[in-house]
């Protein structure tokens, strides 16, 4: 499955504003007990009070102030530019194309002619003498070291004969395409450049929905465009985004996407990337989805690395369990088993020639760990498999038949074609 490109759009001012509450450099002081006379003096202001008695008393008001430690003091009002002015020369444009010519399969190729035109939305070469036609696309990305590595999204470059990354500055370089992993949507990019600004990265360990999100990228080709928003939700899975055949825990925000902003970077409020932003959901508005940077980082290493990435693979389909899915899996005659339980992580198909079917996992099984960690649903599976390694027994706690049991599994690489 083919994920467009997208983007990010702008999100509100968060403004705190109510009857109460006032901030003064790094003094919280509660007005609730300050009432304004008719003379627009303030009455029972305990320091003003004091001012009027001995010096201990003035010591006792002070002392009565609450100070609050900076982290819980308001962000400063233009964060969001200084957030942009640290990452925003590291933020590309990267446009790719490659000849319809490339379209080897003549459906494909009729296909892409059906909805585009017969000549699409492709540009035709200079040279009349040269008949073939350009499919292109542009997309975001940003700089991750001074020499010139790049991070975007796989789909941004698929099926590219020439990428070309623009930086801020105006100067364009021809790009090579290190290697694409389609599972996690991340690609690298490589350019011969040095003394390049690098994107700052941070970290999602410590992000809770509710906290600014800042995207920059290229949203149709309006370059160096920012918008912000928040954090939505976290460890989205790729079956609640919709994209079922990626391996990611996307984080949601509320900020809009257009095609271009693929592959660019989502920021917190210090201008440190968090993600990159990937797709949304069609069929709704204000729903964007980026891959954590921990991923995305784990997967361009290995790109860059050996230009590949081998993601670890058990052969086996589940379901989240619940009172709905038990009744219709027990009255199922295919799947022939009897589960009393009405939540977890159940398997309902163990393909033929995998490492799960070696190890003797079947139908039926309720999974309960996986690699000595707990598991409550398909996200957790998935999540600790990919943590383990390829060939490396793996240990899968499961309920069968109302009995505990321990199957130890050697992961195979997921395969280009799943049975």
């Amino acid at each position: 499955m083919r994920i467009s490109p997208k983007q990010l759009g702008l999100g509100g001012i968060l403004v705190l504003v109510g009857v109460g509450v006032g901030w003064t450099g790094h003094t919280y002081i509660q007005q609730a007990d300050f009432v304004f006379g008719n003379s627009g003096q303030v009455q029972n202001d305990p320091l003003q009070s004091a001012q009027l008695q001995s010096p201990t008393a003035i010591q006792t008001a002070q002392e009565n102030v609450t100070t609050l430690p900076a982290s819980a003091l308001p962000i400063e009002a233009n964060f969001i530019a200084s957030a942009v002015d640290r990452v925003g020369p590291s933020v590309v444009r990267i446009d790719a194309s490659r000849s319809l010519s490339s379209l080897n399969d003549p459906f494909e190729r009729r296909l892409f002619e059906r909805f585009f035109g017969e000549d699409g939305e492709s540009q035709r070469p200079l040279n009349p003498q040269l008949p073939e036609r350009l499919e292109q696309g542009t997309g975001s990305g940003f700089i991750l070291s001074a020499d010139g590595k790049l991070m975007t999204n796989a789909h941004v470059i698929e099926g590219a004969d020439k990428v070309e990354v623009t930086l801020k500055d105006g100067r364009t370089f021809t790009g090579e395409v290190v290697g694409a992993d389609q599972v996690t949507d991340v690609a690298v990019i490589k350019i011969d450049a040095n003394d390049l600004p690098s994107a700052p990265l941070g970290t999602t360990d410590d992000l809770s929905p509710g906290q600014w999100a800042i995207a920059i990228g290229n949203p149709l080709g309006l370059d160096n465009t920012v918008t912000a928003g928040i954090i939505s939700a976290l460890d989205r899975s790729s079956t609640q985004v919709g994209i079922t055949n990626k391996r990611v825990q996307f984080i949601q925000t509320d900020a809009a996407i257009n095609p271009g902003n693929s592959g660019g970077p989502l920021l917190n409020a210090s201008g440190e990337v968090i993600g990159m932003n990937t797709a949304i959901r069609a069929n709704a508005q204000g729903l964007g989805f980026a891959i954590p940077i921990e991923t995305a980082k784990r997967i361009s290493d290995q790109l860059f690395e050996t230009g590949k990435v081998q993601h670890p693979y058990l052969g086996i389909q589940m379901e989240d369990l619940n009172e709905e899915m038990r009744d219709r899996i027990n009255q199922n005659e295919d799947i022939d088993v009897t589960i009393s339980a009405d939540q977890g992580v159940v398997i309902v198909r163990v393909m033929p020639g995998t490492p799960a079917e070696a190890a003797g996992l079947k139908r039926g099984d309720l999974i309960t760990k996986v690699g000595g960690n707990a598991v409550e649903n398909i996200t957790d599976v998935q999540s600790q498999v990919d943590k383990g390694d390829i060939g490396k027994e793996l240990e899968v706690s499961i309920i069968r038949a109302g009995q505990p049991r321990n199957i130890s599994i050697k992961p195979t690489a997921l395969p280009d074609i799943l049975p």
